[in-house]
Order: structure tokens, then C-alpha cells, then sequence
């Protein structure tokens, strides 16, 4: 890309280079601008300001071959469908319709996956029009309040150390301190938690004027000091490194603290319960630092202090800073570092655990977004709210502000409900085994949806618009004069009045800070912590994030979808956000299973994408449809993987999926072909590479033999049965380094009933080889017939190549070293082979052999005609 122009702004006292107007139709050979005149930057006639953010367009020379490529691979496979019909099986009918339910349904799916990327749009933020916005100092130019959600739950499988980094990088980031807050939901309600918050405040005031001073990236120190190298943007280079060695030097000090907690905690409240058991026996509480008991739950489990039973707690920890700038102390003996340049201002942060009693349904993390949502609409009511897990921190210190450029776009910012950031991840391994970046769902099929009407809502890193939360319709929609009367009623949103009055001036973009010393303002932040305030409401189902699904994060973006609203993609560099996968296959499975259960449940559901009124624009509803319905394929697939069983038992020794065969497979080679061109043509305008494309397909089959068949359990438990059906387990999450060796977990074997139908997979497509070698063996096969059995055996292969991620996972440390997989694997055929040559011999040696363990008549293959599909989500 190359920049038309490019500006800097001062912002919280760095000079950083801010993302510019960008016309890349000179340079890039992909993407092209839609519109000429806004890339140029010039002010209209009537003095309106350029947008603020920039869309580009797939050049036609790569979109129109890859539509021409999907209309004939569409044209092909109705032909296929066609023909099949005309040459119906009569030897193995229920073969034949058992193939074309599944062929028809894989060819359905394809289609749903690739309608909505007919027309994939990017859309660039411009921070250099934002930032000439501002400095015109007028109440429009002004930058809106944003209100910062971090969910936490467990300190144990959510390390509590990425939580910490996560809340660092918000604390510094590249936004004005007075504008914005971060509100932590510890949904365990742990003092560990807490007083870890206690730490980081006290930190926060060291790290964030460093972070201002020196213009670092990135700003969660974990990540920073990680780094071997880093251009340098600040003023002062001279001082940066002495700086940093103070600075590095206190962090260690400050991770010796946080990882202490634990025992920290413990060994305190040991020493209260032991003094105070000497008067009164039976307690055995936790303890605050300050002496008191700690409401939420306790380390020993009691009344009011267990998981699930708790108090709710509301705690500010660092209060909202004035209006004016505030500059630090210079260097001296005791404050080294010199601040006297830098505004030493830290933005709100506030500590909350719900109330949490016996008999309710809490809804996990919906419930507690749902909690935040009404606690900082009390204190600080930003008109944007962005989210983010635990272990996510801000990689881009300008990640608002790109994200305030469609928000308060002319064009289309009122209409846009949420703005969805790619999700990045740090610490997976060079080859990405098990596909956790999951490029080409983030950066193929929401780039197509970016064209339509937005991408869906994926979890972490998306900043919303607050009223559409509360929800409101889209302006388009919503009768000018109704705004108060559509947001003002209370038997919707509960019986808190200052909750209420809030919301219209949060539809007016306005920010309302709290006045925190007051006991009534205490109290009704309590109120709107209680478990029985959602009693009779509408929040988790037309206001809020959406309960009772395991997807609440694609349910809640499909609601506002179908009210109209629309969303955008943003994707900057360097990345907006980062995090931590899962790299243990157990826990990617589970992950997957949580992911995939959760979305058939939504098409079984009331929010069944089938189902929405006429808002959700077509390509939309495609789209979702896809997404939730995916799921299925498992039925035919796991069929087809297991086909080789009928292979091997046989009594003729063959069968026909289709006759005539040969015709059959010039049809298969066709289809196969074209969609690989078409993925490659995907991989170009996508920006993706060959192995995150071959990563997406192994992983689909790892998926399509264990995951999905859970997720379809799942749903027949739940929807036909009536019972509770597949429980979702938390994805846990390990802290890297240590005295462990990097990429340890990867190598670890967690066994699990997910992992056994692809186990059996693998077993049945390895029997068959070895089957067949030990048949040629003793058959004496015509030429024919090995041309029948090759093809076959090309199918049990293909299949085992795309299970090789998997394989390698189960091997555990053997895994390292894949010569021993394949070493293992060749074994594995050679034993069938010579254990059937060897029945075969004494059978023979007595009688005849049974005619399975021969082939009578030939040997033909076992190819179903969409065995390998590319799937975009």
C-alpha cells in the first residue's frame, strides 16, 4: 500500500504516525478503490468533511474469472445431479441414495458458503481524517466515550497473567484518558482477582507515562519486553533504554507479586481464621488485606462465599480523571524515571463480580456482559462499548480510534451496530497444526460479508454501538420522534430508574459520569447486580447480549442484523488485537464443539436465520444459514469416511456407487478440479497462504469425523429428547515459558470420548489399505481390476492425509518426529496385509476361500462424489 498523505498527531504526549489515506490501485495488483474522489482527500463544495474510513473493491480481472469459476462449477454440478438421476444403481440402490443425499447436501452447503463472498469488500480507517477532526476543537470533532468490558472467570484456566496484560494494554492505550473506561467482570468472584486489580493500578502508574513517553507497541508489557526489536517512534531516545531497564526491572517484580496471590492470600487468611477461631470456632474465612472478609467466594467454601452462591461487588479502583492534563514528576533519587513531559492520567477502572444465589440460571458470559452493560451505563455511559476475553490484549494502541472511523462515518456510521475486529493469536506454532488462526474464516468469508450487510459477531475484540445493545432500530428504521419513547420503557429494561434516564443520553452519543460518593448511587449499583433484576424483563432475549445458547456471541450480532442494523470488518496493521488459542488438540476440539453445538442449536431455535422478518438482507441470511447449519455434514461424512467397511466385507469383492464408473469419476475430477481453482483464487484476493488454506481443509475433516457428530448428539439430546444434551466445557488456557519448553502443551495427550470416532476413522481407512494390498497379494488382479482398486485406495488416502494434523495429536511426544507416524502407519498396513494373507492361506489350505476375502468379480472404487469440499467456515 502507499499513502496519498500522511499526518501525525499528538496524542497523550507521543507524536504517532497515524493510518492515512490509502489508494492502492497504482501499486496492488488485488484490490482497488471504489470511489476515486473520497481516496483523494478533498473537501467537497459544501464544506462537508471526507470519510472516515476508505473501500476498496476485488479488481475485476481476479472477480469476475472467480464468479465465471462459481457459476460453472454451480452448472457442473446441477449437470452431475442430472446425470446421476438419468444412471440410477439398480445392484446397490440404497447405496446410490444413500450417496445422492449426501452429495446433494454437500453441493447445497457449497453453494450457502460461497454466496456471500461474490463480492468481498476492505474498508480501511482513516486516523488521519479522524485526527483532523479533532483538531478542530469543535463538540463534532470531539472523540466519544468508550466503555472497555474484560469477562474473566477462573484465575486458574485463564492464567491470571494474561488478565492483567489485558487490562494493562487497555489502561495505556492510544486514546483521550478522560473519554473512556475499563470494567473487569470476574465472574468467580476470587479476592485473587481483586487484588490483582490492586497491583495493576499501582503498576499502571509506572507503565502507562512509560508506554506515553516512548510511544511502545505493544503496550501489554508481557508482550513488549518479549520483543528483541522495535523502531522507535518517541522523542526521547536517549532515555529509552535506562527506562526501560527500571521499567522491566519493577515488572518482574510486579509478575513475583501477582503470581504469589495465591499463597499470599491463603497464608493471610490462615492467620485471621486461626486468631479469630480462638474466640469463635467454626469460621474459616477469606480475608481482605484490610482485615475485613472478602464477599465473594471463599478459598474454603461457605454459606454465601461458594462458587455460584456470592454476593455481588462493585469496586472502583481507579477513579475517573479530570478534564485537564496532568503531568508527571521530573527524574530525582526517588522517581528515576522523568515524567515532567508526560500526562500521567490513568482512565477508570472498575472490578466487578455479580451476585451470583442458588435457583438462578446466571447465563455465564452473556449474563455478565449483561451485567457490565447496566453497571457502567451508572458510571461513566459511553455511547460505544467494546469487549474483549481475558487473555486478549491491545496489540495497536489506535484500535478505537480505527474503530470510532466506521462508527462516526457520515455514510453509513449511524446504521453500524457493531465494528468486528480479526481475531490474532500469539504463541500458536509456526505451522499452525490445528488451524487456530482460522485465516480463512476471518479474512476470506467476513471480507464477502463485509460486502453484504457485515460480519458476525465473533466473541472478543468488537466495539458496539450502545443502544443498539439496548435494542433500539437503526435509524432507517426508527421513527425520528420515538427514540425516547422506544427506549424508555421500564418493564423492558427493569425497575431501575437512573438506569433508565440513562439511555437517552446514551443514544445522544452523551457521557454521564457518576458521582460515586453517594450511598444511593452504591446502592443502585447493587440493585442492577442482583440475580432477580432480569425477573420479567427482556434482557438476554430482545435487549443485551443474547442468553440460553452457547453462541451468544453470533446470536446476539444476528439480532441486531435482523433489526436492521449493519456491521463492519476491520482489519489494521499492525493487528488491532491479540490473544492466546488453545494448542492442545483436546482443548481445540472442545473449543470447535463449543463453537459448532452452539450454532445448530441457534438454527433449531427461534433465531433460526430461516426464520427473520425481511430487515436481513438475503446474501445475509445465506450467510447464517451457513454458519449454523454446517454442522450437518457430519452425517454424510462420517458415512463416507466409514465406506471402506463395506469394502472390506463385501461378498463379491465389489460395488458400485455409480455406474458407469469411468463417467463417474471424469465427473468427479471435473468438480474437484474447479473447486480447488476456485480456492486459489480465494487465496489470492484473501490474501491467504497455501498452507492456511490446507490447514482450514485438514481441520474441517478432523472436525466433520468427532466434533460435528457431538454437536448433531447435541441437538437431538436437547431439542428432540428434551434433556440437557452435550455439556460445553471452558477452552483452558496455559501460561507459556516457565520451565516448560515453548510449545509443550502441544505435545500433551488429554483423552476424551470427543477423540475416539476419528480414531475409528483412521482405523477403518488403514485396515482398508492394508486389505487391499493383502487381496492384490493373493487375487492375481487383472489390470482392470487394479485400476478399480487404485482408486479406491487414492480415497483412504486422502482421507488419512487430512487427518495427519490429528494423528500427529494423539501421538503425543512421538509427534515431534512425523517419520514415526508414517513409519507407524506403513506397520499398520503390512500387519493387515500379512494377517489377511495369512488367513487367507489357511483357509484356502482346507477349503475354499469365503469370497470376502477375495474379489470374485473386480474391485472398484469407493469415491463419493463430494469427499473433499472447501469449507469457509
Amino acid at each position: 500500500m502507499s499513502a496519498a498523505a500522511a499526518v501525525t498527531s499528538w496524542t497523550n504526549g507521543c507524536w504517532s504516525p497515524a493510518a492515512t489515506r490509502v489508494n492502492d490501485g497504482g501499486k496492488d495488483d488485488v484490490w482497488v478503490a471504489v470511489d476515486e474522489a473520497d481516496v483523494s482527500g478533498a473537501r467537497g463544495s459544501d464544506g462537508v468533511r471526507p470519510p472516515l474510513f476508505q473501500t476498496y473493491k476485488v479488481k475485476g480481472s481476479i472477480l469476475h474469472p472467480y464468479r465465471f469459476l462459481i457459476l460453472a462449477r454451480l452448472i457442473a454440478i446441477v449437470a452431475f445431479f442430472a446425470w446421476r438421476v438419468r444412471h440410477k444403481n439398480r445392484d446397490g440402490a440404497w447405496l446410490w441414495t444413500m450417496s445422492m443425499a449426501g452429495d446433494v447436501w454437500f453441493g447445497f452447503s457449497w453453494v450457502l458458503n460461497q454466496l456471500p463472498k461474490l463480492n468481498p469488500i476492505k474498508r480501511v480507517a482513516d486516523l488521519a481524517a479522524l485526527a483532523d477532526r479533532q483538531q478542530h476543537g469543535t463538540s463534532s470533532g470531539e472523540l466519544p466515550g468508550v466503555d472497555v468490558f474484560v469477562t474473566t472467570v477462573d484465575p486458574v484456566d485463564e492464567p491470571i497473567l494474561y488478565t492483567v496484560n489485558s487490562i494493562l494494554s487497555i489502561l495505556a492505550a492510544d486514546y483521550p484518558v478522560d473519554r473512556y473506561a475499563c470494567y473487569l467482570s470476574d465472574d468467580g468472584g476470587t479476592l485473587v482477582h481483586y487484588e490483582a486489580m490492586v497491583e495493576v493500578a499501582k503498576f499502571a502508574e509506572l507503565w502507562v507515562p512509560f508506554c506515553r513517553k516512548h510511544c511502545v507497541e505493544p503496550r501489554a508489557p508481557e508482550s513488549y519486553f518479549a520483543m528483541k526489536t522495535q523502531a522507535y517512534r518517541g522523542g526521547v531516545a536517549g532515555e529509552l533504554m535506562s527506562d526501560r531497564r527500571r521499567v522491566r526491572r519493577e515488572y518482574e517484580e510486579f509478575k513475583v507479586r501477582i503470581d504469589s496471590l495465591f499463597s499470599t492470600i491463603r497464608k493471610r487468611s490462615d492467620a485471621y481464621n486461626r486468631a479469630k477461631n480462638g474466640k469463635d470456632d467454626g469460621e474459616n474465612a477469606t480475608w481482605m488485606a484490610d482485615g475485613t472478609h472478602w464477599p465473594g467466594t471463599w478459598f474454603e467454601p461457605a454459606e454465601n462465599h461458594r462458587k455460584g452462591q456470592h454476593a455481588g461487588i462493585v469496586q472502583v479502583m481507579l477513579s475517573h480523571p479530570g478534564e485537564e492534563p496532568q503531568l508527571g514528576m521530573p527524574a530525582s533519587s526517588g522517581h528515576p524515571l522523568d515524567f515532567s513531559a508526560v500526562d500521567v492520567r490513568l482512565p477508570m477502572l472498575v472490578y466487578i463480580a455479580r451476585e451470583k444465589r442458588p435457583g438462578y440460571d446466571h447465563q455465564k458470559k452473556a449474563g455478565a456482559m449483561n451485567v457490565m452493560l447496566r453497571v457502567s451505563a451508572l458510571l461513566s455511559n459511553a455511547p460505544f462499548v467494546i469487549n474483549f476475553d481475558g487473555d486478549h490484549y491491545i496489540n495497536n494502541s489506535q484500535a478505537f480510534r480505527a474503530a470510532l472511523c466506521f462508527m462516526l462515518d457520515r455514510r453509513h456510521g449511524d446504521d453500524t451496530a457493531f465494528v468486528q475486529f480479526p481475531q490474532r493469536f500469539d504463541d500458536v506454532d509456526p505451522t499452525d497444526r490445528y488451524c487456530n488462526h482460522n485465516r480463512v474464516f476471518f479474512d476470506a468469508t467476513l471480507l464477502g460479508l463485509n460486502g453484504v450487510q457485515g460480519p458476525s459477531y465473533v466473541g472478543t475484540g468488537c466495539m458496539f454501538r450502545r443502544v443498539a445493545l439496548y435494542g433500539a432500530d437503526p435509524p432507517r428504521w426508527r421513527p425520528e420522534d420515538d427514540d425516547a419513547k422506544a427506549l424508555g420503557c421500564p418493564g423492558r429494561y427493569g425497575n431501575s430508574m437512573p438506569f433508565i434516564n440513562t439511555i437517552p443520553a446514551a443514544a445522544s452519543q452523551e457521557r454521564s459520569i457518576a458521582s460515586l460518593d453517594e450511598t444511593a448511587a452504591m446502592a443502585e449499583l447493587e440493585e442492577v447486580m442482583a440475580c432477580a433484576y432480569e425477573d420479567g424483563t427482556e434482557w438476554g432475549d430482545g435487549v443485551g447480549w443474547v442468553y440460553d445458547i452457547a453462541t451468544e456471541d453470533v446470536v446476539t450480532g444476528f439480532r441486531l442484523h435482523r433489526k436492521g442494523w449493519r456491521s463492519m470488518y476491520c482489519d489494521m496493521e499492525p493487528d488491532a488485537f491479540r490473544g492466546t488459542a488453545p494448542i492442545n488438540l483436546t482443548e481445540r476440539l472442545y473449543q470447535i464443539l463449543r463453537w459448532s453445538g452452539g450454532s445448530l442449536e441457534m438454527f433449531f431455535s427461534r433465531n433460526c436465520p430461516l426464520l427473520a422478518g425481511r430487515r436481513l438482507r438475503p446474501m445475509q441470511r445465506v450467510a447464517y444459514t451457513n454458519m449454523t447449519a454446517y454442522p450437518v455434514s457430519a452425517l454424510f461424512m462420517v458415512v463416507y469416511d466409514l465406506l471402506p467397511v463395506i469394502w472390506l466385507s463385501h461378498h463379491h469383492g465389489e460395488f458400485h456407487i455409480q455406474k458407469p464408473f469411468p463417467m463417474y469419476v471424469a465427473y468427479l475430477v471435473a468438480v474437484i478440479a474447479m473447486i480447488e481453482v476456485i480456492g486459489l483464487v480465494e487465496i489470492r484476493w484473501a490474501g491467504l497462504t497455501l498452507l492456511d488454506w490446507w490447514r482450514n481443509e485438514q481441520f474441517y475433516m478432523i472436525g466433520a469425523t468427532g466434533v460435528y457428530p457431538a454437536a448433531v448428539l447435541h441437538i437431538v439430546l436437547k431439542r428432540v429428547l428434551g434433556l440437557k444434551g452435550v455439556r460445553f466445557k471452558l477452552t483452558a488456557k496455559q501460561l507459556a515459558g516457565g520451565a516448560r519448553e515453548r510449545f509443550a502443551e502441544l505435545y500433551d495427550v488429554h483423552w476424551s470420548p470427543l477423540l475416539a470416532p476419528t480414531v475409528v476413522v483412521m482405523a477403518v481407512n488403514v485396515a482398508a489399505i492394508g486389505a487391499a494390498a493383502g487381496k492384490a497379494v493373493v487375487g492375481g488382479w487383472t489390470a482392470a481390476q487394479l485400476a478399480g482398486a487404485s482408486a479406491g485406495l487414492v480415497f483412504n488416502v486422502w482421507v488419512l492425509v487430512l487427518l495427519y494434523p490429528f494423528a500427529l495429536g494423539i501421538m503425543g511426544r512421538w509427534g515431534k518426529r512425523p517419520c514415526a507416524l508414517f513409519a507407524l502407519l506403513v506397520a499398520a498396513c503390512a500387519a493387515v496385509a500379512a494377517g489377511f494373507v495369512a488367513v487367507h492361506a489357511v483357509l484356502a489350505a482346507g477349503s475354499a476361500a469365503p469370497s470376502w476375502l477375495g474379489w470374485s468379480r473386480g474391485a472398484t472404487a469407493i469415491l463419493p462424489s463430494s469427499w473433499r469440499l472447501k469449507r469457509g467456515f
